[in-house]
């Protein structure tokens, strides 16, 4: 168990993406400096969080080299990081019941924050707000945030009835604190999402190990 200054929190790491502009296939399995992308995002938050899980759609044996439970979304059609987030809270519910906040982060993103669930959980208590949001230098990134789990049934509600996509309509609702990282350096967001991202990646790879 993680020892902290903030709420307990259950992790999940977005894995679901169709990775068209990769060609397919999964993104967090791609390597740079010699480990996978999803290796690096483990390493960064098992610190930060009280577990993780990995939310991903199709045969979960692909991801179990990582001994993380791996969820599917139970939303059809591939609707996007929203239903990885609900699949999350859900599960949280159901297994974790004593946690009250799930952090969300995109698979593809090897160089978070090691002070990101403690900042997002500080200015969320400081703004008194019941979401908050990573971004680094003027780019907001909602798919890295902070989610209470009681919200669960607004978002099924949104996501099925009302066939909401986009995670900041569904953040405009609420009262929402945005933590914004320094981009230089090293944005701590950078994602991989085409081939040549990856090559830029083990020149930022090189940065972080230094840093």
């Amino acid at each position: 168990m993680v020892t902290t200054d903030f709420p307990a929190t259950q992790g999940v790491l977005l894995a679901g993406g169709l990775a068209r502009r990769m060609g397919g296939g999964d993104k967090p399995m791609r390597t740079i400096g010699g480990r996978t992308i999803l290796e690096r995002v483990i390493a960064r938050l098992t610190p930060q969080c009280s577990g993780l899980i990995l939310n991903a759609n199709g045969n979960p044996a692909r991801f179990a080299a990582f001994g993380l439970p791996v969820v599917a979304d139970d939303v059809p059609g591939f609707p996007g990081p929203l239903a990885g987030i609900l699949a999350a809270l859900d599960w949280t519910a159901t297994n974790r019941p004593d946690i009250e906040w799930v952090l969300s982060a995109a698979g593809d993103c090897p160089f978070l924050p090691r002070d990101l669930v403690a900042r997002l959980h500080e200015a969320r208590e400081r703004e008194n707000a019941q979401l908050a949001v990573a971004a680094s230098g003027d780019q907001s990134h909602p798919v890295i945030g902070l989610w209470r789990v009681a919200l669960r049934d607004e978002l099924r509600h949104a996501l099925i009835v009302e066939d909401l996509r986009k995670i900041d309509r569904w953040t405009a609702r609420y009262p929402l604190a945005t933590v914004t990282w320094p981009a230089e350096p090293l944005d701590p967001f950078f994602n991989a999402n085409t081939v040549e991202d990856i090559a830029e990646a083990e020149r930022l790879a090189a940065l972080d190990a230094a840093s």
